[in-house]
């Protein structure tokens, strides 16, 4: 045999890697009900380390970035997103209000205007509307549809009730 001719059991494979374990992480996150952070390193975490604290995908972070002007992470000068922790709280309650509250982006981004930022996050200002409410809602859904500027201004007023009835209610 010559020597490009050699039995597939003796060449030479090529290593792809050499065996080092995986990088570990520096820090360790917790996402209970607490929704508390431990030991996040002074620099903050990177995009995917974020990604993954949240149970999200990295260009999921990049959208909420474009669509809510209230996230700002911190760039670095090679124009890497560091998140610190004020940032993870943020990103908690965006995915709260949209994954599970059931919020538009839009509607999302309005009720944390309204009811604004520190307060949904301490929990004082209520996010759903009340169990009443909606009955109400639900009952109203079964009218017949009429003209598009009345439907406009009885938005508002239920809207306008249902902030009275929070107030009233805390």
């Amino acid at each position: 045999m010559t020597r490009t001719q050699r039995p597939a059991s003796s060449r030479k494979r090529k290593r792809t890697s050499k065996g080092t374990p995986p990088r570990q992480t520096q820090f360790s996150l917790t996402l209970s009900g607490s929704g508390r952070t431990d030991a996040i390193p002074e620099r903050g975490l990177k995009i995917g380390e974020a990604a993954r604290a949240l149970g999200v995908e990295t260009f999921v972070l990049r959208f909420w970035e474009t669509q809510f002007p209230i996230l700002k992470p911190s760039h670095s000068r090679t124009k890497h997103r560091f998140y610190h922790e004020r940032d993870l709280e943020v990103l908690r309650l965006i995915k709260r209000l949209l994954h599970q509250e059931g919020f538009t982006i839009a509607g999302a981004n309005k009720h944390i205007k309204e009811h604004g930022l520190d307060a949904l996050m301490s929990g004082k200002a209520a996010s759903k509307p009340s169990p009443a409410a909606s009955e109400s809602a639900a009952a109203g859904s079964s009218a017949p549809s009429g003209d598009p500027a009345a439907r406009r201004v009885l938005s508002e007023l239920r809207r306008d009730l249902e902030s009275i009835h929070r107030m009233l209610k805390e």
